[in-house]
């Protein structure tokens, strides 16, 4: 029976690190680019009172991580512009009257980001979604579980039908909102 020698096993360990193998902090969006804007959302959808949750929440994600700082749109290296395109409700389960008991909800949006001093578009993307699943009070289930930072940073909504859709519809554009930073920070 033959054993590979310990610096057998290492060396292709070590060979990846030297090679730059890894998690890394950095960004891998371009250095010239230090500034960024982020106009408010336009709201196309039949809901409103959407736009102001989702810019803030976007505006936030950047000032919070600070690999680009969030200045006027005319100091701006780089403009973030979106527009919110529908809100839409599906009903998951059902209870024996054929009662709606869980909800999936679904925020999309089509999303751009320009590089401001050549007016080149760096990304677009028509379609990005954020969705979450909530129970009615009818399902006798409770929605109330750890929402991340959108229980931390978003306010209600608006008044929807129901608590739990506010909170649903809050979840949903903190995690569109992360999307569309995570698509701008790392374009790749």
């Amino acid at each position: 029976m033959i054993r590979p020698s310990l610096g057998a096993s290492v060396a292709p360990v070590l060979l990846c690190l030297a090679a730059g193998c890894g998690y890394t902090t950095q960004s891998s969006l371009d250095q010239k680019y230090q500034t960024i804007a982020v106009s408010p959302f336009y709201d196309a959808g039949k809901e409103y009172d959407l736009q102001a949750p989702l810019t803030n929440a976007v505006t936030r994600k950047f000032i919070n991580d600070s690999r680009l700082q969030v200045v006027q749109r005319d100091n701006a290296d780089l403009l973030l512009e979106g527009v919110i395109l529908n809100y839409q409700l599906k009903g998951l389960t059902f209870d024996d009257r054929d009662e709606v008991t869980q909800y999936l909800l679904v925020v999309t949006a089509g999303v751009r980001l320009t590089d401001q001093q050549s007016g080149e578009v760096l990304w677009e993307e028509p379609l990005m979604a954020g969705e979450t699943t909530y129970y009615t009070r009818a399902s006798g289930q409770s929605s109330d579980r750890l929402r991340g930072n959108a229980e931390t940073f978003l306010s209600t909504v608006r008044s929807f039908a129901s608590e739990e859709e506010n909170r649903a519809a809050s979840e949903a554009l903190e995690q569109l909102a992360s999307d569309i930073f995570y698509r701008t920070i790392e374009p790749w």
